[in-house]
């Protein structure tokens, strides 16, 4: 088995990787603050939260607050134990080298 073989596909871009970690320490997080943390473009951004949302990662909440639609997302128990994996093995293969 190769060191790399625990890695999760999901996670190997850099935004993936923070918008996940951004989700894994708070419950529900708005769009506005994922965006403005990261900084990213509005497009960047929604491809994506679409991608692990399509994964089952990540669940999107979308109401009215006022006038005004807010969106925001949490992880899935599928999602923080995809990314748990991730980090394992990420640790595994940094302790390897």
């Amino acid at each position: 088995m190769s060191k790399i073989d625990g890695l999760n596909k999901a996670f190997e871009s850099r935004v993936r990787l923070g918008i996940m970690s951004i989700l894994m320490v708070n419950d529900w997080v708005d769009y506005k603050v994922i965006k403005e943390k990261l900084d990213l473009t509005d497009g960047n951004l929604a491809s994506h939260i679409s991608g692990l949302e399509k994964l089952e990662y990540i669940e999107v909440r979308k109401r009215f607050v006022g006038k005004k639609t807010n969106t925001s997302y949490k992880t899935t128990p599928s999602g923080r134990k995809a990314f748990q994996e991730h980090i394992n093995a990420l640790e595994k293969l940094l302790k390897g080298m």
